[in-house]
């Protein structure tokens, strides 16, 4: 039986941090794949007011087994003092491509 699979959302405000935190989290097979899509705007309460930024956002498919990992690997180098990290189950998906998902990330 297959496991069961997530899509883990980051943002950060440069695209230097995105390649960086996605390099880490593949080379560590934290993830299958991250992709990098920006800039975005984002607007947002942060200490009592609203701000906007241009964040680029990172979207890594994973097991949801790896989310502890994950996350900690995310906090550990995100440049932030309270970053977003969102998984999201996939529900469904290729049998190919969720297979090529469980190969390519392990256990560490």
């Amino acid at each position: 039986m297959m496991p069961s699979f997530i899509q883990v959302l980051t943002t950060v405000e440069k695209k230097e941090d995105a390649r960086r935190i996605a390099e880490i989290v593949v080379s560590r097979r934290l993830a299958a794949c991250v992709q990098v899509v920006g800039p975005i705007g984002s607007t947002y309460w942060w200490r009592g007011k609203i701000e906007n930024a241009e964040e680029w956002l990172c979207l890594m498919k994973t097991r949801q087994d790896l989310y502890g990992k994950l996350e900690a690997t995310i906090k550990s180098v995100h440049p932030y003092e309270e970053p977003e990290i969102i998984a999201l189950p996939i529900v469904e998906g290729s049998k190919g491509y969720l297979r090529w998902i469980e190969e390519e990330t392990s256990d560490q």
